[in-house]
């Protein structure tokens, strides 16, 4: 992964006055290219500061996901396609939050746009979707621009303490109420009398 960050950083070096254009752009690829979210962010944060590297990866994780949200509008087959692998990996279950959302995007095994169908499906509008994309990428882009070249030097002991306050900040900032579909809660009591 450092090979890839030090790729990075030697491309947008030679960019000059376009380099935080360049670094948005990047953003925007950044799911053709198959390229962590962690990682460019970190390369920002290298690059141009703690400061303009946050701003920019917020930028440009902000345009990604409205890009992300375009693509499946103009592709209502694409989108229950992702809406089926959404059920199988998380499964019916209570709405996560804008808070969950954006501590599950911290954890860099986490399929990005996964993160942004959730976030797609608890907005009701373009603009709402915007505003809660933005809002989830502000503690992703903060943290590993600020922090990211300590990734690689933490201890086990500091990861598992991260793990943890991380898990308690996830159930704390859940959804308090929930509030279920008619159809919803009548397709669970046909299953549960079918395999009765």
């Amino acid at each position: 992964m450092q090979h890839e960050l030090t790729e990075i950083l030697d491309i947008l070096k030679f960019a000059g006055i376009f380099a935080p254009l360049f670094f948005i752009l990047l953003h925007l690829m950044r799911q053709f290219l198959f390229l962590p979210v962690g990682l460019i962010c970190m390369a920002g944060g290298v690059l141009f500061g703690s400061v303009y590297g946050t701003l920019y990866s917020i930028i440009g994780i902000t345009l990604s996901s409205v890009l992300f949200y375009g693509l499946l509008k103009k592709m209502p087959n694409t989108l229950n396609r992702f809406l089926k692998i959404k059920r199988k990996v998380v499964g019916k279950r209570m709405p996560f939050s804008v808070g969950q959302i954006a501590i599950l995007k911290l954890v860099p095994f986490i399929h990005f746009q996964l993160l942004s169908l959730l976030i797609l499906e608890i907005t009701k509008s373009f603009k709402e979707y915007t505003k809660a994309s933005a809002v989830s990428n502000v503690p992703l882009a903060f943290m590993y621009s600020t922090f990211g070249h300590y990734i690689f030097k933490i201890s086990v002991v500091w990861g598992i303490g991260i793990a943890a306050v991380m898990f308690v900040l996830f159930h704390l900032l859940r959804k308090k109420e929930w509030v279920m579909k008619w159809e919803e809660f009548f397709e669970k009591e046909k299953s549960n009398a079918k395999s009765a």
